[in-house]
């Protein structure tokens, strides 16, 4: 579904990614991992197009991507979402998650003013794509909330419906569970878990949370300073001495 290919990135000289590559086969759970400053976002923001790779490509689905817009990557059937929750906050939730399914509109401004056939075909496609994603991250009685009166963790889940109406085949999460608590954290596992299931996504996906990581993804890749460094299911991670040192320093991975 993914394949990253001897990729680099640098930024006026700094090497943010060196030769890093990655495989994430369809209907995965492939966790990206590694300390603050590592390149994570970095890597995301090249796959998601927001960066050109110095060099190296981006392939998706079979097709290169790298260099493509960010607009055009997501009509592919890539979609991501972002560290900070990015909704608008006097919208209710059920328009939020409708401007999602906008990217997929074809109906042009000349159609929206006088309501043709096409733009009311959409509109109705629309609302009920809207209403299936809300009901399956678990939002079906905050559809009439206010984005700005939903609490922290219900907001996340919002981003994510938002995401899901663009239908996207690949889910890119950037800390998905950052702020949240234990509660939060399995319910947003369980619906990662659910969107592979039931909905046959892959998904890529950031995160610090070591145990919600370790428990849901089936391959992780660790990054350090710019280069991948590991790579392979959790339990070998877990043991792996480069990594560990990474986390916990030198000193303190000898002693443990």
């Amino acid at each position: 579904m993914l394949e990253v290919k001897d990729v680099d990135m640098i930024f006026g000289g700094l090497a943010a990614l060196k030769d890093v590559s990655l495989t994430v086969p369809q209907n995965q759970i492939h966790g990206l991992i590694g300390p603050n400053g590592s390149g994570k976002t970095t890597l995301i923001n090249v796959i998601t197009g927001f960066y050109t790779p110095t060099s190296g490509e981006v392939i998706f689905d079979g097709k290169k991507i790298s260099g493509m817009p960010p607009n055009a990557i997501s009509l592919a059937g890539l979609g991501r979402t972002f560290q900070n929750v990015n909704l608008f906050p006097e919208m209710t939730a059920l328009e939020n998650v409708m401007t999602g399914y906008c990217a997929r509109t074809k109906h042009n401004i000349a159609s929206a003013i006088f309501h043709s056939k096409l733009y009311r075909k959409e509109e109705k496609e629309g609302y009920e794509t809207a209403m299936r994603q809300l009901h399956f991250v678990g939002l079906s009685e905050d559809i009439n909330t206010k984005a700005k009166n939903l609490p922290y963790g219900k907001r996340r889940l919002l981003e994510i419906a938002r995401l899901l109406a663009t239908d996207p085949k690949l889910v890119l999460l950037d800390e998905p569970v950052a702020g949240m608590n234990e509660q939060e954290s399995e319910e947003v596992a369980q619906l990662v878990r659910k969107m592979r299931e039931e909905g046959g996504r892959t998904i890529l996906l950031i995160e610090h949370h070591m145990k919600f990581v370790m428990s849901l993804c089936d391959e992780l890749t660790v990054l350090s300073s710019g280069k991948k460094i590991a790579e392979g299911p959790p339990a070998e991670i877990q043991k792996n001495e480069q990594v560990i040192e990474c986390y916990l320093g030198k000193r303190r991975a000898k002693s443990a």
